[in-house]
């Protein structure tokens, strides 16, 4: 009896082989027996040479709006080499552009404006992430100190509101005010900002569009924010452990159209899912034995009505990583450090046009915006694919 019972113990350990076995051919076969996902392409024409002698600080955050016009904004303050606006002129290099800046499809610099105070509003102390509405307003938040606002405009610079003030310090369970805002999110369906606060408070808050009224938050794994444990976590990242708070900064916090929020927790190395009203669903980690500023800087989806692909900017190891959204499972990566096209110094920020196109930017000495142009569908022959260039390009 003992025998039969190992006989027919292997035959079902068989019969379950090759179950998964056949799932995983039919799957195959359905996709040509090849893994497919997203080709890209580095556009060296993008964007076209800035007029009046501006050059762009460290650009941190872009967006595409419904014109499939890009928007950056970068930080004119962080320009090493540039005189400033006109004064104290010395030579011919270098004026510091505004900080909010539209490009058209064709890379062509269209509106400009921003960085100062004006009648019922703060310009923040370092500018940081930008996000379009559906109303076509342009929301900003800021990360310098004393900074805990953010601010709506329309697409030609007009105030709106602010949300917040300045001149806070670190709360993550303030109703009035943020903490040093890495980015916002403009949810449509429930007419309702995402917030992620983001470099001083480590946490996820969401506020009503139109008020501005605080309506909810929350941290890591959907727990209560906790400033002293999360501060606590800062001595040192070990990547054995898993982190209770946010280590942050909090960098991203975007909504999938399935209603999915993908918030960057930067420096732990992982992009949290949670359902919008803050219940924790799963995680994924990014290159998780990476230290210093992190792996995980910003997401953006890819456009086809599912948004099957999840793209991640990491920001340390400089390349965009390329995740089937529906397993969270990478299928491909591709970018390398460096300063020429279809390189990075230091990728921050990512977005998406209605063709599929990606934007990105970067930071400290990166300072530009780049397109990669959308190739479609094509199978992955290697998880590292370095930089993307033109093909047939010399």
């Amino acid at each position: 009896m003992t025998r039969n019972l190992k006989i027919g113990a292997a035959f079902l350990g068989l019969f379950a082989a090759l179950a998964v076995a056949e799932s995983k051919f039919s799957k195959a076969a359905a996709q040509g027996g090849q893994v497919m996902a997203p080709r890209f392409e580095a556009d060296p024409t993008f964007p076209k040479p800035l007029p009046n002698g501006w050059t762009q600080g460290a650009t941190i955050g872009v967006w595409v709006d419904a014109q499939d016009h890009v928007w950056v904004v970068h930080r004119p303050d962080q320009l090493d080499e540039a005189i400033g606006a006109g004064d104290r002129k010395t030579g011919e290099c270098c004026f510091v552009a505004p900080p909010i800046l539209e490009f058209d499809q064709q890379g062509t610099l269209l509106r400009h404006w921003g960085g100062s105070d004006g009648p019922g509003w703060e310009w923040p102390a370092s500018n940081h992430g930008i996000n379009i509405d559906n109303k076509g307003n342009v929301w900003i938040g800021g990360n310098g100190g004393g900074d805990g606002h953010i601010l709506e405009f329309t697409q030609d610079g007009k105030f709106v509101k602010q949300v917040g003030k300045k001149g806070v310090t670190r709360d993550s369970l303030a109703t009035d005010h943020f903490f040093q805002v890495a980015k916002t999110f403009f949810y449509a369906p429930a007419n309702e900002v995402f917030v992620a606060d983001g470099y001083g408070n480590k946490r996820v808050a969401v506020i009503d569009a139109d008020t501005g009224k605080m309506k909810r938050f929350w941290g890591a794994y959907g727990n209560k924010p906790d400033d002293a444990a999360a501060m606590a976590q800062m001595t040192g990242y070990d990547p054995a452990v898993t982190y209770q708070q946010f280590r942050g900064p909090v960098h991203c916090a975007d909504v999938s159209t399935d209603n999915l929020v993908y918030v960057c927790d930067r420096t732990s190395d992982r992009v949290q899912v949670f359902r919008p009203d803050g219940t924790y669903v799963r995680e994924v980690y990014i290159q998780r034995d990476t230290r210093g500023d992190g792996a995980a800087f910003d997401v953006a989806f890819s456009r086809d009505p599912q948004q099957k692909y999840l793209y991640v900017a990491d920001g340390k190891n400089q390349r965009v990583h390329i995740l089937d959204r529906s397993t969270l499972t990478e299928l491909t990566e591709f970018g390398k450090a460096g300063y020429y096209p279809g390189q990075w110094y230091a990728l921050h920020s990512i977005a998406t046009d209605s063709k599929g196109n990606l934007y990105t930017t970067e930071t400290y000495q990166g300072r530009r915006v780049q397109r990669f142009t959308y190739k479609g569908l094509a199978p992955v022959t290697s998880r590292k694919q370095g930089v993307v260039w033109p093909t047939g390009a010399k």
